[in-house]
This record gives structure tokens, C-alpha cells and sequence, in this order.
């Protein structure tokens, strides 16, 4: 999705660890990460990512009520997008304006 939008892809992971160690090496501008990861909680690696680095976060997730927009923004992340809601036009806004 985040190419279809204009992005530039540096990498993807599907943990909490995995995106952890991809990080540290590739340092992106944003991450778009998943409320419910294999190995851990998406709104505790968007507080993790946001404390040690500056990066934007969007939180998602299939199920609209996971997460509330202040949880998301009191981990660090720009906001939660539920994927049902999730365009283009929705990554612009929060990426590209903050």
C-alpha cells in the first residue's frame, strides 16, 4: 500500500523484534505498524521507536475499536488508522502534514 501511495519501501517486518532490528539499521522517516504483532504489542514498539529515534508512526489494525486515537498518539504515533479506513489520501494526511 505504502508504494501504491508514493512511498519508497526500505523494508518490511513482521515482529516486534524484527522491526526493532531493522530500524536500527535502516533508520526510516515512518513506520506503518500493526496494533497485534506475532511477538508483542505494535503501541509498545511505537513507544519504543518514537522514545529512541525520530520516526513517524501510524498504527493499524483489522478491528476499528483496538485502539483509541489518544493511545496512539500517547505511544508517539501520528494516529490509528483502522485498514478498513486506511487510503492514500489518509497516509498523506498523517505523514506528509506532520
Amino acid at each position: 500500500m505504502l508504494a501504491g501511495c508514493g512511498y519508497d519501501i526500505t523494508a518490511e517486518a513482521c515482529s516486534v523484534a524484527d522491526a526493532l532490528r531493522q530500524t536500527s539499521v535502516r533508520m526510516p522517516d515512518a513506520l506503518l505498524v500493526d496494533v497485534g504483532l506475532p511477538d508483542g504489542d505494535g503501541l509498545e514498539l511505537a513507544r519504543q521507536l518514537t522514545a529512541s529515534q525520530a520516526v513517524r508512526v501510524v498504527l493499524v489494525s483489522a478491528d476499528p475499536d483496538s485502539l483509541s486515537q489518544d493511545d496512539a498518539r500517547a505511544a508517539g504515533a501520528l494516529g490509528f488508522v483502522p485498514k478498513i479506513d486506511l487510503s492514500c489520501a489518509v497516509l498523506h494526511l498523517l505523514l506528509d502534514t506532520n
